[in-house]
């Protein structure tokens, strides 16, 4: 199995990327510090010394590493490690029992909200999904939405930039009521 190894404009973080699609539904993100005890494959990476967080998508996975690891040592054993499971388990990861969030008294979303929402997923998610990275709608409320950024959005030098200059003045183009866009942590 190959899997071609990119890097991201986050330098702590790398985009691993298998030669076929990986059987998930939507995009999952790990720190070191959640539970997933009882899924190999997390374990497995997290057991890797320097491994901080892992984001896996249909296209790739992205893993940051804290700032005194190294990737001429991660690169080769993540390679390897995500390449021998793929490999093994017919490309299916099954993520859904570690981060499955029970989400009670959610509002449903405005039809603004659901608008922000519909531009981020086709305007914004596949550009940073190439980088190593997803970009979500979290809120909005008086005039700002708050968004998550993963993957190796998170920590990037250039989020900043992204987020003010890119989409808050695409989604002010779309939406007057929209002032400010803002990173939930």
């Amino acid at each position: 199995m190959f899997i071609n190894v990119e890097e991201t404009p986050n330098p702590n973080t790398y985009k691993f990327i298998p030669e076929k699609d990986i059987g998930i539904e939507k995009s999952y993100i790990f720190k070191k510090t959640d539970d997933f005890k009882n899924n190999d494959f997390l374990s497995n990476l997290f057991d890797i010394e320097g491994v901080e967080s892992i984001l896996v998508d249909t296209g790739f996975i992205s893993v940051t590493k804290s700032e005194s690891a190294s990737w001429d040592i991660l690169r080769t054993i993540l390679t390897s490690k995500i390449g021998a499971f793929l490999e093994k388990n017919n490309y299916i990861i099954d993520l859904t029992t570690s981060t499955e969030k029970v989400l009670e008294n959610k509002k449903p979303l405005t039809n603004l909200e659901k608008n922000i929402s519909e531009l981020l997923e086709t305007r914004v998610k596949p550009v940073v999904a190439g980088h190593g990275g997803e970009i979500s709608f979290h809120s909005f409320k008086e005039g700002v939405v708050y968004l998550e950024l993963k993957g190796s959005c998170a920590g990037c030098p250039s989020s900043t930039a992204t987020l003010k200059m890119g989409i808050e003045n695409m989604l002010k183009h779309y939406h007057k009521e929209i002032k400010e866009v803002v990173e939930v942590n």
